[in-house]
């Protein structure tokens, strides 16, 4: 892979952005130092950067891609409301990509597991606008 001065500024974005940033984030993160980075290369870099099993690209439903800079096996929770991205930890899972491997003689490369619901945070909205309007 050829180095890129832009490529490493997107990528250490990511990484320093816990938050699973969209391109959108990375590219008004760093266009006011960088004015001569434009929206199209922070995309493709992004997707070459997943390409090439560096971050994790994460489909959210109805939203942007967001990106993932965490390099070990783990699981997301996605909220349909406002597209947030978190981390979990479910010990259960642990151990899932190997028995699917040895279990059906597959080499896994990558995994994603998301779950799909609504966060704390949106849902206290969704119960808060029920309350009022039923007064």
């Amino acid at each position: 892979m050829r180095y890129s001065k832009q490529r490493e500024l997107i990528f250490n974005t990511v990484l320093q952005n816990k938050i699973h940033p969209t391109a959108d984030f990375v590219y008004n993160k760093l266009k006011l130092d960088h004015p001569e980075l434009s929206l199209g290369t922070v995309y493709r870099n992004l997707n070459f950067l997943a390409e090439h099993n560096m971050l994790l690209k994460i489909s959210v439903p109805n939203g942007s891609d967001r990106f993932d800079g965490s390099a070990f096996p783990h699981h997301h929770l996605i909220c349909k409301k406002c597209g947030r991205v978190f981390d979990i930890d479910v010990p259960e899972l642990n151990g899932l990509y190997e028995r699917a491997e040895n279990n059906n003689g597959f080499i896994i490369d990558r995994c994603s597991l998301a779950f799909e619901g609504v966060c704390i945070n949106c849902s206290d909205e969704i119960i808060k606008n029920n309350d009022t309007s039923n007064t």
